[in-house]
């Protein structure tokens, strides 16, 4: 693969997500001690601020630096410089500055939007115009689609639908939609369930990209198989939202539809099961690659939610864990299991190739990524039983108060708030190193730099 000229606004997108997600954890921590301490920081830093920008964060995490993977990868693939690096400095410029905007509105109390999205819809408008760039950039940049893996075809896929969920989420600013609840609801919640869909497009893309990088084999990317499983995901985030409404009163064919395709999921679960063996044997042969730690994890994490997914896609099961701390663990499984392992690994392949191979404490970051992973498998257990445990008592005839469910969950609570603290000690040990890398780079290219020009001064 051709070398990538050492252009940093791509890896830009990527020490800007590491920084997200740092943030995303301390500010996840504050709203867990919420949990066990009731009124914590009511005052100047209540619930109802901590949770977006706990979710806004990583959220805008997983979107950056699946951004820059994407531009570092493509490069990489093409052999060529990106079309337009002003385009992607002014997307970088749009993205930064307007989640500073986000950020410190919430921080403020001022709020206008819903769930991932709850500030003001007009600082959703420089997100779509960066997206708008972002797309023209990547399509400039590959030429032809004709002959490409399936990687590619997954970057432009994830590019298409993001945008579209992206503006279907805002459909509620439109009176056709806010007036009429069931409506709301299930657009509302289509269009979450499928963005998520979209961002796994662009972050399986990359990951792909890296395994064929760290094992040379380029043949997988361009077999049928590789196509087949991309096709799956495809229908799947097309279709697959629809056991996120099975509560609602809508059309039953939506919820039959919804149930169908997310049966699917069994195809790609066999699979995973099918090749666990080979998954063991590349592990023992490039386990030295701390990049490929990072995705032979995550497929651990893809197995274990992926079994609860079709669980809670299941209507009979789903009428238990809707609404429930379950929900909340198959949403941190993934994000933090499957998006941010995968996206850390890539982290790692870009930011240690920055200027010089990374002299990273390799000890360090496995005993890092083991705490990790422990914490975030105690974590999620927590969620579920916490989860559990609601959803007997919405499900009783005769509720007890409230708060003695909130005395019966807060064993979960602490066990997921110190779960955290873990969860995020082993993050850090391994981001730090990442950026420290980064940054003793840019001043090693300044100096060298500094060197050449006093040498042009001298000659002159």
């Amino acid at each position: 693969m051709a070398a990538l000229n050492n252009n940093p606004a791509e890896k830009k997108f990527i020490v800007a997500g590491l920084i997200l997600l740092s943030a995303g954890f301390l500010f996840g921590l504050t709203g867990a001690l919420q949990y066990i301490l009731p009124g914590f920081l009511k005052q100047v830093f209540s619930f109802e601020r901590t949770r977006p920008l706990h979710v806004s964060s990583i959220v805008f995490w997983i979107l950056l630096c699946a951004i820059g993977a994407v531009f570092v990868y493509l490069q990489q693939h093409t052999g060529k410089n990106i079309y337009s690096p002003l385009l992607l400095r002014i997307q970088l410029g749009l993205f930064v500055i307007d989640i500073i905007l986000i950020m410190v509105s919430y921080c403020f109390g001022v709020f206008g939007g819903r769930e991932y999205w709850e500030f003001n819809p007009l600082l959703a408008i420089p997100i779509i115009a960066g997206w708008l760039l972002f797309g023209y950039n990547f399509i400039r940049s590959v030429g032809s689609m004709k002959n490409q893996p399936v990687y590619v075809w997954m970057w432009l896929t994830g590019i298409v639908f993001f945008l579209f969920t992206f503006l279907e989420s805002y459909l509620w600013i439109f009176p056709y939609f806010s007036r009429h609840i069931v409506n709301d609801m299930t657009v509302q919640w289509k269009s979450y369930g499928s963005m998520v869909g979209a961002w796994n497009m662009l972050i399986y893309g990359s990951s792909l990209f890296l395994m064929e990088k760290i094992s040379g084999n380029k043949l997988y990317a361009r077999s049928k198989i590789a196509f087949i499983l991309y096709g799956t995901g495809l229908f799947n985030l097309m279709f697959n939202w629809g056991h996120h409404i099975y509560t609602l009163p809508t059309h039953h064919y939506i919820q039959y539809i919804s149930y169908a395709v997310s049966m699917t999921e069994l195809f790609i679960l066999g699979r995973i099961i099918f090749q666990w063996k080979s998954t063991l044997t590349a592990a023992q042969k490039y386990g030295h690659h701390m990049a490929y730690r990072f995705l032979w994890l995550a497929d651990i994490w893809i197995f274990l939610n992926l079994l609860l997914a079709i669980l809670m896609s299941i209507p009979a099961v789903n009428v238990y864990t809707h609404g429930t701390h379950i929900t909340v663990a198959h949403a941190m499984g993934t994000t933090i299991g499957i998006n941010s392992f995968l996206l850390l690994g890539i982290a790692c392949d870009i930011l240690q190739d920055a200027c010089v191979p990374a002299r990273l404490n390799t000890r360090l970051l496995k005993k890092g990524l083991q705490l990790t992973n422990g914490s975030l498998f105690v974590f999620w257990i927590a969620l579920i039983a916490a989860g559990i445990v609601k959803s007997k008592w919405q499900m009783s005839t005769v509720k007890p108060a409230y708060f003695e469910l909130m005395l019966q969950l807060r064993p979960y609570f602490m066990t997921f708030f110190f779960a955290g603290i873990g969860l995020t000690t082993g993050f850090m040990v391994i981001i730090i190193p990442l950026l420290r890398h980064y940054y003793r780079c840019i001043r090693q290219g300044n100096e060298e730099q500094d060197m050449m020009n006093q040498r042009r001064t001298e000659a002159a």
